[in-house]
């Protein structure tokens, strides 16, 4: 029976500290309200300890299905994942104060390939515990694949509820920029693990 390993401890705070750091800037560039006008960054102690309890149940579940001893660690690089590529996004859109239109869908794209790259790593090496530890040209190939299927899924919605809804509960652009990328990064997180499982990091 799989069990909470001082790897993942390690794993569960260095993903968790790199996904509140991202967070707390992403709210801070958004000014989205504080709470009680404190400092978000309190996102760097909240979020590695969520990171240590969802892997935790993870393995809880997964007494009774074994999908769940992957998924908890699934579940929070894919939320890294997330962070690193909204800090991207976010990063190009501050930068071009663009937040719409055809180089909006451009900037989704990049950010989607960079966060891509940065999670072949942690899933190869924690999520997925493969046996090789080299890196190979065919199982990375497989892994792009993939990604730029779930990829075309993120940039396609995210585009949809940016460009063609327009934004509601007062949402300035650069907030209801974020929800089409939330959106977009959701469902494709569904091809993204399917894919993963059954195609590129199969025992």
């Amino acid at each position: 029976m799989s069990k909470f390993s001082k790897k993942d401890f390690y794993f569960s705070i260095i993903t968790g500290l790199i996904t509140g750091f991202i967070a707390w800037r992403i709210f801070e560039y958004l000014e989205i309200t504080k709470l009680g006008n404190h400092s978000f960054a309190w996102f760097m102690v909240l979020v590695p300890m969520l990171w240590v309890f969802g892997v935790n149940l993870g393995y809880f579940l997964g007494r009774w299905l074994a999908f769940f001893n992957q998924f908890g660690k699934f579940a929070a690089i894919g939320f890294t994942n997330a962070a690193v590529y909204f800090g991207i996004l976010n990063v190009f859109i501050s930068w071009s104060d663009i937040n719409k239109g055809l180089w909006y869908s451009v900037f989704v794209a990049i950010s989607f390939t960079i966060g891509t790259v940065h999670s072949y790593f942690w899933n190869k090496f924690w999520v997925f515990s493969t046996t090789n530890d080299k890196i190979s040209g065919e199982e990375f190939g497989k892994f792009i694949g993939v990604s730029v299927i779930a990829g075309l899924v993120n940039v396609g919605i995210a585009s949809l509820v940016v460009n063609f809804i327009n934004p509601i509960l007062s949402l300035t652009l650069d907030q209801w920029a974020n929800i089409g990328g939330v959106v977009g990064s959701a469902i494709a997180l569904v091809f993204s693990f399917v894919g993963f499982k059954m195609a590129v990091f199969k025992k």
